[in-house]
């Protein structure tokens, strides 16, 4: 008996140890991958998903708890980062973030049935192609219950170019306009306003540790909770923020705050931007191996042309969204890119852009979009599949 639970704990041992080589020989060639620049433009961290999408293609599993934490690691981040100015952003900007939220993803719905209709794709791959299309999980999840499980397949088709295509467009927006990215970041900062310094406060601030885990680690215990709370929604379905919209919340919650009661809850800047590499990372990875998997096998089946479609899925609400951010709501260049960001819920253009624009300041414009965009892809995947 102990020898049997000796091999079986050797074995364990031996998974998770190939686990973790995955994970780091994937992390060193995707992030070399992602310096490749073609034209001006790179991937960056993004070239972390498409060196993940081949390893997932040739059978690397990796544990689905390791793209859960890259994912609330970044969006905690994300969140607390940006909670200083978030607030005051969005009293200025809320009806541009609300009315884009509804516009981005109503053009991609729309897009999404119109070539169901046009070109005989199934329902149920068609609706998860939306989700692939908009990199959103919670959709994917509504449109698995509106349609069937099929609809995984369409989103693992989309969801590659719905990641690369919108970490190129944040990038290649600026280069086209020639923006002057230094006196956009003055303006930017100046329209979001200054953080005003704390005052030194009249009793003496506790520090429960000096890196800032103890209220790293409360966001995302109170983002986890908030992601659990559920709305019941018209059609039977339900609707929740997830691992993707809770920590954000919570972060910039207590981003805002700073401190409860006496207790310092504020996290060196520093500390945040390494977080949100690091999750970035792992979310990724993850998510790629697991879009990998039968990648091939389903474009084979179904026919390449549905990857073209997937990109028109991502395309038009993208560039509609922006022409109207920039055209119609007259939104400087960093708050129309973040927008979009959020409108088009995805999380790794985000940090493209943070590293294109090199401020954290354009995360406030995706926190605010991003919600509504959430709300509303899981309404519209309902939609489809109940009336298509």
């Amino acid at each position: 008996m102990e020898l049997l639970e000796g091999i079986g704990a050797w074995f364990q041992n031996e998974v998770w140890a190939n686990t973790l080589m995955m994970v780091f020989t994937i992390a060193i060639l995707g992030y070399l991958v992602g310096r490749i620049k073609v034209c001006g433009l790179e991937l960056g961290t993004a070239g972390v998903l498409l060196v993940a999408l081949v390893f997932g293609h040739f059978g690397v599993e990796i544990p689905k708890v390791v793209q859960d934490l890259g994912l609330i690691c970044f969006v905690t981040s994300v969140g607390y980062i940006a909670g200083p100015k978030f607030f005051r952003n969005f009293k200025v900007n809320a009806k541009s973030y609300i009315l884009l939220g509804f516009i981005i993803i109503m053009a991609g719905a729309l897009t999404c049935a119109g070539l169901i209709k046009l070109f005989n794709i199934p329902v149920d791959i068609g609706v998860g192609m939306l989700s692939g299309a908009l990199t959103s999980t919670p959709g994917l999840a509504a449109a698995k219950e509106a349609t069937s499980d099929l609809a995984a397949v369409g989103y693992g088709i989309a969801y590659p170019f719905g990641v690369i295509g919108v970490v190129l467009f944040v990038q290649l927006v600026p280069k086209i306009l020639k923006t002057d990215m230094d006196a956009e970041r003055a303006k930017f900062a100046a329209a979001s306003g200054v953080v005003v310094e704390e005052k030194a406060p009249r009793k003496k601030r506790i520090h429960i540790d000096e890196m800032g885990f103890f209220a790293f680690g409360l966001a995302i215990v109170l983002g986890v909770i908030l992601a659990k709370i559920s709305i019941p929604l018209p059609g039977g379905g339900e609707f929740a923020l997830g691992t993707s919209g809770g920590p954000l919340i919570a972060g910039l919650v207590l981003g805002h705050f700073g401190h409860i009661g006496r207790v310092n809850i504020k996290i060196d800047k520093r500390i945040l931007e390494t977080m949100r590499e690091f999750g970035l990372m792992l979310f990724l990875l993850g998510a790629g191996t697991g879009a990998g998997a039968g990648f091939v096998e389903v474009l084979t089946e179904q026919g390449p042309m549905l990857f073209v479609y997937g990109a028109f899925m991502t395309i038009v609400p993208m560039f509609l969204g922006y022409f109207f951010a920039a055209k119609v709501l007259k939104l400087s260049v960093f708050n129309s890119l973040g927008s979009i960001c959020g409108g088009m819920t995805s999380t790794p253009a985000l940090g493209t852009l943070i590293s294109v624009t090199k401020t954290d300041d354009v995360a406030s414009a995706y926190a605010a979009t991003y919600p509504i965009a959430l709300v509303m892809v899981v309404l519209s995947s309902q939609f489809l599949g109940i009336l298509l």
